[in-house]
């Protein structure tokens, strides 16, 4: 709380806010043990997604231009899509099918 009212420019010290909270009957926040970054990926796996766009040349020697998507708690990949010209509009495509 300290800090947010420190942000807003509004000076008070961090005594008077703990005095405030004991007043009211509220505990201050808890000191929060840090979460490493790795535990976080661990814990968010499930919800979490990469996306990638990659160029590759087909057997007959077409590039192609891949997006696919990496499901990080199955490790699964989905390739949502492939073209040819990455940069083309999709209505122009679409006109011509």
């Amino acid at each position: 709380m300290h800090g947010e009212l420190a942000t807003l420019g509004i000076k008070v010290a961090p005594s008077t806010v703990r005095e405030i909270l004991k007043q009211t009957g509220l505990d201050p926040a808890p000191k929060r043990a840090s979460t490493t970054w790795a535990d976080f990926l661990r814990s968010q796996a499930d919800a979490l997604l990469a996306c990638d766009f990659i160029e590759t040349v087909t057997l007959s020697g077409q590039r192609q231009h891949v997006l696919a998507v990496i499901e990080h708690a199955t490790t699964r990949v989905r390739v949502l899509g492939t073209t040819a010209h990455p940069s083309a509009n999709l209505a122009s495509k679409r006109s011509r099918t």
